[in-house]
Protein backbone atom coordinates (compact mmCIF):
# COMPACT_ATOMS: atom_id res chain seq x y z
CA UNK A 1 0.00 0.00 0.00
CA UNK A 2 1.09 3.14 -1.11
CA UNK A 3 2.09 6.22 1.93
CA UNK A 4 1.57 9.78 0.88
CA UNK A 5 3.73 12.36 2.99
CA UNK A 6 3.39 16.13 2.50
CA UNK A 7 5.37 19.02 3.09
CA UNK A 8 3.57 21.82 3.95
CA UNK A 9 4.91 25.17 3.65
CA UNK A 10 4.55 25.93 -0.21
CA UNK A 11 3.44 22.21 -0.83
CA UNK A 12 0.08 22.17 0.55
CA UNK A 13 -0.64 25.76 1.59
CA UNK A 14 0.79 29.11 0.17
CA UNK A 15 2.62 29.96 3.78
CA UNK A 16 5.85 31.76 2.69
CA UNK A 17 4.60 35.12 2.44
CA UNK A 18 4.09 34.49 6.32
CA UNK A 19 7.37 33.22 7.04
CA UNK A 20 9.05 35.70 5.41
CA UNK A 21 6.92 38.44 7.19
CA UNK A 22 7.81 37.03 10.28
CA UNK A 23 11.33 36.69 9.44
CA UNK A 24 11.81 39.75 8.73
CA UNK A 25 10.16 41.30 11.84
CA UNK A 26 12.39 39.36 13.79
CA UNK A 27 15.65 40.10 11.83
CA UNK A 28 14.53 43.68 12.00
CA UNK A 29 13.97 43.50 16.15
CA UNK A 30 17.72 42.49 15.73
CA UNK A 31 19.39 45.14 13.76
CA UNK A 32 18.93 43.96 10.23
CA UNK A 33 16.02 45.94 8.63
CA UNK A 34 16.62 45.32 4.78
CA UNK A 35 15.91 41.37 4.50
CA UNK A 36 14.52 40.49 1.18
CA UNK A 37 12.41 38.08 -0.76
CA UNK A 38 15.31 36.99 -2.69
CA UNK A 39 17.25 36.52 0.35
CA UNK A 40 14.35 34.65 1.94
CA UNK A 41 13.80 31.93 -0.98
CA UNK A 42 17.21 30.73 -0.37
CA UNK A 43 16.50 29.12 2.68
CA UNK A 44 12.82 28.13 1.36
CA UNK A 45 12.91 24.41 2.31
CA UNK A 46 15.16 24.09 4.46
CA UNK A 47 13.94 24.62 8.43
CA UNK A 48 12.92 27.63 10.72
CA UNK A 49 15.61 26.84 13.39
CA UNK A 50 18.26 25.87 10.69
CA UNK A 51 17.77 28.82 8.72
CA UNK A 52 17.79 31.07 12.22
CA UNK A 53 21.39 29.70 13.22
CA UNK A 54 22.72 30.46 9.54
CA UNK A 55 21.27 34.22 9.41
CA UNK A 56 22.16 34.66 13.48
CA UNK A 57 25.61 33.79 12.17
CA UNK A 58 25.76 35.76 9.19
CA UNK A 59 24.43 38.55 10.73
CA UNK A 60 26.23 38.65 14.08
CA UNK A 61 23.17 38.89 16.19
CA UNK A 62 24.23 38.44 19.81
CA UNK A 63 20.96 36.82 21.16
CA UNK A 64 20.71 32.99 21.72
CA UNK A 65 18.95 30.98 18.53
CA UNK A 66 16.61 29.90 20.59
CA UNK A 67 15.06 33.59 21.36
CA UNK A 68 15.15 33.91 17.46
CA UNK A 69 13.08 30.95 16.87
CA UNK A 70 10.92 31.82 19.71
CA UNK A 71 10.06 35.47 18.36
CA UNK A 72 10.12 34.44 14.82
CA UNK A 73 7.06 31.46 16.01
CA UNK A 74 5.17 33.66 17.97
CA UNK A 75 4.94 36.40 15.04
CA UNK A 76 4.12 33.55 12.13
CA UNK A 77 1.64 32.56 14.49
CA UNK A 78 -0.06 35.59 14.60
CA UNK A 79 -0.08 36.23 11.02
CA UNK A 80 -0.94 32.49 10.14
CA UNK A 81 -4.25 32.50 12.53
CA UNK A 82 -5.14 35.28 10.36
CA UNK A 83 -5.56 33.17 7.48
CA UNK A 84 -3.40 30.75 5.36
CA UNK A 85 -4.60 29.33 1.54
CA UNK A 86 -4.55 25.97 0.89
CA UNK A 87 -4.10 25.52 -2.66
CA UNK A 88 -7.25 24.38 -4.02
CA UNK A 89 -5.74 21.31 -5.99
CA UNK A 90 -3.86 20.20 -3.66
CA UNK A 91 -6.84 20.38 -1.06
CA UNK A 92 -8.75 18.66 -3.74
CA UNK A 93 -5.88 15.57 -4.01
CA UNK A 94 -5.78 15.20 -0.32
CA UNK A 95 -9.70 14.58 -0.38
CA UNK A 96 -9.44 12.12 -3.04
CA UNK A 97 -6.43 10.18 -0.97
CA UNK A 98 -8.32 10.54 2.57
CA UNK A 99 -11.48 9.10 0.32
CA UNK A 100 -9.78 6.05 -0.87
CA UNK A 101 -8.31 5.44 2.55
CA UNK A 102 -4.46 5.96 1.82
CA UNK A 103 -1.96 6.72 4.56
CA UNK A 104 -1.27 10.11 4.78
CA UNK A 105 1.41 12.47 7.08
CA UNK A 106 2.95 15.69 6.86
CA UNK A 107 6.30 16.01 7.61
CA UNK A 108 7.44 20.09 7.84
CA UNK A 109 10.37 21.90 8.80
CA UNK A 110 8.03 24.17 11.06
CA UNK A 111 7.25 23.92 14.78
CA UNK A 112 4.67 21.25 15.69
CA UNK A 113 2.88 24.82 17.07
CA UNK A 114 3.27 25.99 13.64
CA UNK A 115 1.93 22.65 11.99
CA UNK A 116 -1.21 22.38 14.19
CA UNK A 117 -2.03 25.68 13.94
CA UNK A 118 -2.00 26.16 9.53
CA UNK A 119 -3.51 22.28 9.92
CA UNK A 120 -6.17 23.09 12.44
CA UNK A 121 -6.97 26.68 10.72
CA UNK A 122 -7.18 25.72 7.11
CA UNK A 123 -9.49 22.00 8.06
CA UNK A 124 -6.76 20.00 6.81
CA UNK A 125 -5.96 18.62 10.18
CA UNK A 126 -9.45 16.38 9.73
CA UNK A 127 -7.73 14.46 6.99
CA UNK A 128 -4.22 14.71 8.09
CA UNK A 129 -4.14 13.25 11.27
CA UNK A 130 -0.12 12.48 11.03
CA UNK A 131 2.62 15.24 11.80
CA UNK A 132 6.00 15.17 12.12
CA UNK A 133 8.28 18.34 12.75
CA UNK A 134 11.99 18.61 12.07
CA UNK A 135 12.20 19.89 15.50
CA UNK A 136 11.31 16.32 16.47
CA UNK A 137 14.15 14.76 14.21
CA UNK A 138 17.98 14.80 14.86
CA UNK A 139 18.40 16.75 11.35
CA UNK A 140 16.02 18.87 9.35
CA UNK A 141 15.96 18.59 5.42
CA UNK A 142 17.86 17.94 3.62
CA UNK A 143 19.03 14.84 5.97
CA UNK A 144 15.97 12.24 5.24
CA UNK A 145 14.74 11.99 9.25
CA UNK A 146 11.48 13.68 8.92
CA UNK A 147 10.46 11.71 6.31
CA UNK A 148 11.58 8.55 7.65
CA UNK A 149 9.57 9.14 11.24
CA UNK A 150 6.56 10.21 9.80
CA UNK A 151 6.83 6.47 7.34
CA UNK A 152 7.25 5.00 10.75
CA UNK A 153 4.68 7.01 12.33
CA UNK A 154 2.27 5.32 9.75
CA UNK A 155 3.76 1.94 9.84
CA UNK A 156 5.07 2.19 6.29
CA UNK A 157 8.04 1.28 4.30
CA UNK A 158 10.45 3.68 3.29
CA UNK A 159 9.52 1.98 0.13
CA UNK A 160 6.31 2.78 -0.40
CA UNK A 161 6.15 6.09 0.23
CA UNK A 162 5.65 8.87 -1.95
CA UNK A 163 6.47 12.54 -1.08
CA UNK A 164 4.81 15.94 -2.21
CA UNK A 165 7.64 18.41 -2.38
CA UNK A 166 8.03 22.18 -3.56
CA UNK A 167 11.97 22.68 -2.34
CA UNK A 168 15.01 21.22 -3.43
CA UNK A 169 16.34 20.41 -0.19
CA UNK A 170 13.35 18.57 0.80
CA UNK A 171 13.32 16.78 -2.94
CA UNK A 172 16.96 15.77 -1.79
CA UNK A 173 16.00 14.16 1.64
CA UNK A 174 13.11 12.37 -0.40
CA UNK A 175 15.47 10.73 -2.37
CA UNK A 176 18.07 10.25 0.81
CA UNK A 177 14.96 8.44 2.83
CA UNK A 178 14.92 5.95 -0.52
CA UNK A 179 11.29 7.63 -1.56
CA UNK A 180 10.10 8.80 -4.77
CA UNK A 181 8.87 12.18 -5.38
CA UNK A 182 6.19 14.57 -6.73
CA UNK A 183 8.33 17.82 -6.72
CA UNK A 184 5.59 21.26 -7.42
CA UNK A 185 8.50 23.74 -7.17
CA UNK A 186 7.78 27.07 -5.06
CA UNK A 187 10.27 28.31 -7.17
CA UNK A 188 10.10 27.80 -10.20
CA UNK A 189 13.61 29.17 -11.07
CA UNK A 190 14.71 26.31 -9.05
CA UNK A 191 13.12 23.97 -11.36
CA UNK A 192 16.45 22.96 -13.07
CA UNK A 193 17.96 22.62 -9.63
CA UNK A 194 19.45 18.62 -9.75
CA UNK A 195 17.89 18.14 -6.37
CA UNK A 196 14.24 17.77 -8.45
CA UNK A 197 16.24 15.74 -11.19
CA UNK A 198 15.44 12.52 -9.03
CA UNK A 199 11.80 13.40 -8.70
CA UNK A 200 9.04 10.67 -10.17
CA UNK A 201 7.11 13.65 -11.36
CA UNK A 202 8.38 17.19 -11.42
CA UNK A 203 5.98 20.19 -12.13
CA UNK A 204 8.09 22.58 -13.67
CA UNK A 205 5.74 25.58 -13.22
CA UNK A 206 4.73 24.73 -9.75
CA UNK A 207 1.25 25.24 -8.16
CA UNK A 208 0.28 26.77 -11.67
CA UNK A 209 0.95 23.45 -13.49
CA UNK A 210 0.05 21.00 -10.04
CA UNK A 211 -3.40 19.18 -10.97
CA UNK A 212 -4.97 16.70 -8.37
CA UNK A 213 -6.13 14.19 -11.28
CA UNK A 214 -2.77 14.22 -13.12
CA UNK A 215 -1.04 12.77 -9.51
CA UNK A 216 -3.40 10.66 -8.71
CA UNK A 217 -2.85 9.28 -12.37
CA UNK A 218 0.54 8.93 -11.75
CA UNK A 219 0.23 7.55 -8.15
CA UNK A 220 -2.51 4.67 -9.44
CA UNK A 221 0.07 3.88 -12.44
CA UNK A 222 2.98 3.67 -10.27
CA UNK A 223 1.12 0.77 -7.69
CA UNK A 224 -1.73 -0.31 -9.72
CA UNK A 225 -2.90 -3.11 -6.96
CA UNK A 226 -2.51 -0.70 -4.39
CA UNK A 227 -5.03 1.62 -5.83
CA UNK A 228 -7.27 -1.05 -7.10
CA UNK A 229 -6.63 0.38 -10.64
CA UNK A 230 -6.15 -2.60 -13.11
Amino acid sequence: MISVIFDLDGTLVDSEPNYYASGRRTLARHGVPDFTWEQHSRFIGIGTLETLEILRDRYGIQAPVEQLLAEQNAAYLELARTGTEVFPEMRKFVERLSAEGVPMAVASGSSREAIDAVLAGTGLDALLSTAVSAEEVAHGKPAPDVFLEAARRLGADPADCVVLEDAAPGAQAAHAAGMDCVAIPYVTATDDDPAFATAGLLFRSGQAEFLADTAYTWLSSRRPAAWGVS
